[in-house]
């Protein structure tokens, strides 16, 4: 098993608030990955993305050690997903400078050739098979609602002046409902979770094409990022990467 993330401020932004984590049982072949992009202003984004990704992974880390089913991996999501959520509304309320913060948040827990896949907001969990690039999550946001009814394409999607206006997002309500996915995974496969800065500033074939001329994760994610800074690099770009390796010989 092989795993890798990178997180850079992007062209434009002055600070960085998105963030990842990634921790791994070798022994049972267990990984959680963990991306977050904050927001509500440079400090306050920062808090929301830091204080999600670390609860929710604490949360669920004392458990990598022992067998999981799905029902098992999706219960223990939702329950780290409520305790990130109350630990980011309930700062925001009591500083002022912190009012209304709040964070995406995408994860996958993997044990095997098994996912477990949860999403709020906008940033995107992907599953690459060699050849093509399938995006797992559906984005809570404004513009992909209207995309998702047709009232617009996705071509206008992609430009849309309100594209990062998102409809759910950890820690802004007392309560929130993240979407789980299970994911058959592979060898071979790779598992992305990215926020917005790449997805947005990439096309889905770029993304691909730069996973598969890639010899090893680390330099997919430098190919990625590269990906985004070129693409305009408006957005914080995070990315992180599994993968169970390569297919044995018979």
């Amino acid at each position: 098993m092989e795993y890798f993330g990178l997180t850079d401020k992007g062209r434009v932004r002055p600070t960085n608030q998105d963030i990842y984590q990634i921790e791994a049982r070798e022994e049972n072949q267990t990984a959680l990955l963990v991306v977050c992009d904050g927001m509500g202003g440079a400090n306050a984004g920062n808090v929301a993305s830091r204080f999600a990704a670390q609860v929710f992974t604490e949360s669920i880390k004392a458990e990598l050690t022992r067998p999981l089913d799905a029902k098992e991996r999706q219960e223990l999501m939702v329950h780290a997903l409520e305790e990130a959520n109350q630990t980011v509304f309930s700062l925001a309320g009591r500083q002022p400078e912190f009012r209304g913060m709040g964070t995406t948040l995408v994860a996958a827990l993997v044990q095997g050739g098994e996912a477990t896949v949860l999403n709020v907001g906008d940033s995107r969990a992907y599953l690459f098979d060699g050849e093509n690039l399938r995006q797992l999550t559906e984005d809570h946001s404004y513009v992909e609602e209207m995309r998702r009814q047709g009232r617009i394409t996705a071509e206008v999607a992609r430009t849309h002046p309100q594209k990062n206006l998102i409809t759910r997002a950890v820690g802004v309500e007392p309560a929130v409902e993240g979407d789980l996915f299970e994911v058959a995974l592979r060898k071979n496969e790779v598992l992305l979770l990215c926020s917005d800065g790449l997805s947005g500033m990439a096309e889905d074939q770029q993304i691909a094409a730069a996973i598969k001329n890639a010899k090893t994760l680390a330099l997919a994610g430098d190919a990625l990022l590269n990906l985004a800074m070129e693409g305009g690099g408006r957005d914080n770009i995070t990315v992180a990467l599994f993968t169970r390796g390569a297919e044995e010989e018979a």
